[in-house]
């Protein structure tokens, strides 16, 4: 695992219990605007989903990935909801409601 990744593991694990971050706001606080899609990577291969939450991350749009490494886009739908993290009608994440900025 390299500096990069590292960086991006300790943004995801200061995310609070019912918070949820943007791919984008993560690279920001890492420290580079252009890596939102490297934290797409990085989460994929999350080596401790328990104390790195990578189920708090969504897009800019509030949209949960269907390519959620863990169980799939339903379960960190349910790990979200367990939490208490408002959803939206549309099935998005209402990120003005739980926004965690860094």
């Amino acid at each position: 695992m390299g500096k990069t990744f590292e960086r991006i593991y300790k943004v995801v694990s200061r995310i609070p219990e019912g918070c949820v971050c943007t791919y984008g706001q993560v690279a920001l606080v890492a420290g580079n605007t252009r890596w939102a899609r490297v934290v797409g990577y990085a989460l994929h291969a999350n080596p401790d989903p328990v104390s790195i939450p990578c189920h708090r991350v969504v897009n800019r749009l509030g949209e949960l990935s269907q390519a959620f490494a863990f169980g799939g886009e339903n379960r960190q739908r349910e790990l979200l909801t367990q939490e208490g993290v408002p959803f939206l009608p549309d099935g998005r994440v209402d990120l003005k409601n739980c926004m965690w900025w860094g």
